[in-house]
């Protein structure tokens, strides 16, 4: 609860998600989703929705599919957009584009990441270059950093796949959307807050 009314700017970070997502006009309806009915306030204050889930589905053994899952079953629609309210540098524009990808795209689950075009390396082996020549950095294919600033669902896939015992997050046909670094920064511990609030002058929106 209390990273998301944390103050970026001045503007707390779930403010700031909510307002990023008014400001592209692509949703049939925007929702704050917390245990908290405090959150409740702020979504009334600026006009949005508001569901208040189980206290238990907001402790630390709770995961994010539990609660997507939870929302879901009692929200009908076609499609969840999750806009990450840690993810302040994610730009409206940023959204919109992920959006008309959603849209465009026949995707059940689609990711967002961050392309990392340097040499990349998983348990001591490489993964994007080989020990066997040396690359120019700018010629390697990118790694995908699965950064969950943005990510959305089909409901029916979704509900799907927990009502089978499947993971349900990485279910139907995956699709990676990329968005910048700055998208991609995620703010975790204080010193994330301190490089968002350092960064924020580059953005060029909400």
């Amino acid at each position: 609860m209390q990273k998301n009314l944390r103050e970026l700017s001045g503007l707390p970070l779930i403010t700031r998600a909510i307002r990023k997502c008014v400001a592209v006009g692509l949703f049939d309806e925007i929702w704050v989703n917390s245990e908290h009915p405090q959150f409740g306030e702020i979504a009334a204050a600026e006009g949005v929705n508001f569901h208040l889930r189980p206290v238990e589905l907001g402790n630390e053994k709770a995961t994010s599919e539990q609660y997507i899952a939870e929302f879901l079953e009692k929200h009908p629609c076609e499609c969840l957009v999750q806009v990450h309210s840690i993810a302040p540098l994610l730009t409206a524009r940023e959204v919109e584009q992920f959006v008309m990808a959603l849209d465009s795209g026949d995707y059940d689950c689609l990711l967002s990441v961050e392309l990392i075009q340097i040499e990349c390396a998983y348990r001591d082996n490489p993964i994007n270059f080989s020990y066997a020549e040396k690359t120019n950095s700018q010629d390697l294919d990118p790694v995908q950093r699965v950064c969950w600033s943005i990510s959305a669902w089909r409901r029916e896939t979704f509900l799907a796949a927990v009502a089978t015992g499947k993971c349900a997050t990485y279910s139907g046909r995956i699709g990676y959307h990329p968005v910048s670094r700055l998208a991609g920064h995620v703010i975790k511990t204080e010193e994330d807050l301190k490089i968002a609030e350092a960064l924020l002058p580059l953005v060029s929106d909400y």
